[in-house]
C-alpha cells in the first residue's frame, strides 16, 4: 500500500468528522501495516505544533480499492 495526506475542505472540525466517519480506515498513529489507517496528526502533537490543523495522514492497505475510494467518498460527503 501507499501513504498519502491530504487536508479536506473544512477545516480541522471537517478533518476531524472525515477521520471518524470512516468505516473501513482504523484510526491509529501507527502507519504502513496490512490494514487501512487514518491519523489527525493534529490531535496528538502539542499546541505549539506546525502540522497544519486539517491534515489527515492515510496509509493505504489490502482492502479492495473500490472499497476504499466508497469509504472516502461517504466520509467526505457526510
Amino acid at each position: 500500500g501507499g501513504m498519502l495526506s491530504f487536508q479536506p475542505a473544512g477545516g480541522r472540525d471537517a478533518a476531524v468528522r472525515v477521520a471518524a466517519n470512516l468505516k473501513l480506515f482504523r484510526r491509529a498513529t501507527s502507519l504502513g501495516g496490512t490494514e487501512s489507517l487514518v491519523e489527525h496528526r493534529r490531535s496528538i502533537e502539542p499546541d505549539d505544533s506546525t502540522t497544519p490543523h486539517d491534515l489527515l495522514r492515510v496509509s493505504v492497505g489490502l482492502e479492495g480499492v473500490g472499497d476504499l475510494l466508497q469509504d472516502l467518498d461517504q466520509a467526505l460527503t457526510k
